[in-house]
């Protein structure tokens, strides 16, 4: 299975933990070991990657972000920060893509937008 896939299927057991309340290690009985350490990864240092989103989303409180379009960005932003293997733009590149395939039609630019400011002012640059 492709790495893009195993992200995909980590964000929809991220995604289905926040919408359903069950336990992710139930979601996850059948993930192949990537997606199991990334969904988990990522529920661990949740409130760290909400609040660095928080603090990006102008005008968006955390609350009314659609909840797959929330993991989808909590995936890449944890990618961004503690993966060394996966560039910057493959993370947004491939949130970009989930997003077009599974959310509503202003999710792939509101992603974009998020992630891209986080990265740019991680980078140095100003942030929009």
């Amino acid at each position: 299975m492709r790495r893009s896939d195993q992200r995909r299927d980590a964000v929809f057991a991220c995604y289905q933990r926040d919408v359903t309340g069950r336990p992710l290690d139930e979601l996850l009985v059948e993930a192949r070991p990537f997606t199991r350490q990334l969904a988990e990864a990522v529920n661990a240092h949740r409130e760290q990657l909400d609040a660095v989103i928080g603090s990006h989303a102008h005008g968006w409180e955390l609350g009314r972000i659609a909840p797959l379009e929330l993991n989808v960005m909590r995936i890449a932003l944890y990618e961004i920060e503690h993966s060394e293997d996966v560039p910057d733009e493959v993370a947004i590149d491939e949130a970009i893509e989930i997003a077009k395939e599974y959310c509503g039609a202003d999710a792939p630019g509101f992603v974009n937008g998020v992630l891209g400011a986080i990265v740019r002012e991680r980078q140095g640059g100003a942030v929009t």
